[in-house]
């Protein structure tokens, strides 16, 4: 069911005046993924005939934008991606482990989006292999999916990454399976710690070779010292790495890859109200217990596209990655070793897909409840009243 608010009727709305208001401080990503949810599904975008072979009712479906960042185009981009991860899982405990910055180093990555969140997925990544490699945890390679998101329940900025990882590892020369402890990964303090120390090794490197730029409240970092004692303040506290239970199987770890991998700063059936002077959506605050989690949050029009736009993602940025026996040079033949090694049979082809629209929307006719099929009849374009800034983004 359609939900009653959505983001795109926010930035059709006041979408302009915020243009006019930011005028020297939107960019041109910015630009490009409001005009992309503003002309998603609409006859901007031209669109199709679809019709139904018993009652004989059409109706036009208006095309996707396919941009990452529109909530209504990843429903088609979870499905296909997760299908695609059926073939890697394995039959053992996955655990999910979560790496969170600092907020002294979030706001280092606020003005360098590509590098640091590069490199917080990376560096994630490496911490995890790294314990589980040494003899006193687990002595085994493992896969590592992580998932960047930048966003906490408020919008505001909260860049973490959850990584989704296989109980166990090859053995160092490949011949066995090294199976995790019941209920135990790697200590997460001992994770925590490493996290810090190699982010901020990292971080050192990425400014000595002049890779950070800094400006506006920040510009003070651009100094060599001042950038120092930084890096000195965020030595001294402690990073926050989360470890959840594990996952009860297979169907559970795909269920949740699915909630998370195209998950986009907030979904349309949050939003509550939408009027001339507020948007209003739910939120839950961690920090409270039971149903007192569950709140309404209530910001101006402004405030809530600009929140929005802070989870822009850079051009090409790729915020899904895989590491270790999962790194895509090699899945293939990992994943079918540790199957061997596991005694699991190689799986069969998934099912095919149920006839769908373009960009995987499908269609029951409103009056008889049967599928509707794509006549091949297309509808042009509607060009928009003002230049159109919409670029399609899928990556």
């Amino acid at each position: 069911m359609r939900p009653t608010f959505e983001v795109a009727d926010i930035f059709r709305r006041h979408g302009g005046s915020y243009r006019r208001e930011n005028a020297g401080h939107l960019g041109r990503g910015e630009r490009r993924v409001m005009g992309a949810i503003e002309a998603c599904r609409t006859p901007r975008l031209g669109g199709h005939v679809d019709a139904c072979d018993d009652c004989g009712r059409t109706r036009i479906s208006y095309n996707s934008c396919r941009n990452r960042h529109c909530p209504k185009c990843q429903g088609a981009a979870r499905r296909e991606w997760v299908a695609a991860r059926v073939a890697d899982l394995l039959p053992v405990p996955y655990f999910h482990v979560v790496f969170t910055l600092p907020p002294g180093i979030a706001e280092i990555a606020f003005h360098n989006k590509a590098v640091v969140y590069a490199l917080l997925m990376r560096i994630s990544a490496e911490t995890l292999q790294t314990i589980a490699a040494n003899s006193k945890w687990l002595g085994a390679e493992i896969g590592v999916t992580a998932v960047l998101h930048t966003w906490g329940q408020a919008m505001t900025h909260h860049p973490h990454v959850h990584c989704v990882v296989p109980g166990g590892g090859l053995s160092p020369d490949r011949s066995r399976w090294v199976a995790c402890r019941p209920g135990f990964f790697l200590p997460v303090r001992v994770l925590s710690r490493l996290f810090r120390r190699l982010f901020l090794t990292a971080l050192a490197e990425a400014f000595a070779h002049g890779e950070l730029r800094f400006s506006n409240e920040l510009t003070h970092l651009n100094d060599d010292d001042a950038f120092t004692r930084h890096l000195a303040c965020a030595r001294r506290i402690e990073w926050v790495v989360y470890a959840k239970p594990p996952f009860g199987g297979p169907d559970q770890v795909l269920a949740y890859l699915g909630r998370y991998t195209h998950r986009v700063a907030i979904a349309n059936s949050r939003i509550v109200d939408v009027d001339d002077d507020h948007v209003a959506f739910r939120w839950k605050d961690y920090r409270g217990n039971g149903r007192d989690r569950e709140k309404i949050m209530r910001l101006h029009p402004h405030e809530f596209i600009r929140r929005f736009l802070l989870h822009v993602l850079p051009d090409g940025f790729h915020r899904m990655r895989h590491f270790g026996f999962l790194a895509n040079r090699h899945r293939r033949d990992r994943v079918g070793l540790c199957r061997s090694l596991l005694g699991q049979p190689s799986p069969t082809g998934g099912q095919p897909h149920p006839d769908k629209s373009q960009h995987g929307q499908s269609y029951e006719c409103p009056d008889c409840q049967r599928p509707m099929r794509r006549t091949g009849v297309n509808v042009a374009p509607v060009a928009p009243l003002r230049p159109s800034s919409f670029r399609c983004d899928t990556s």
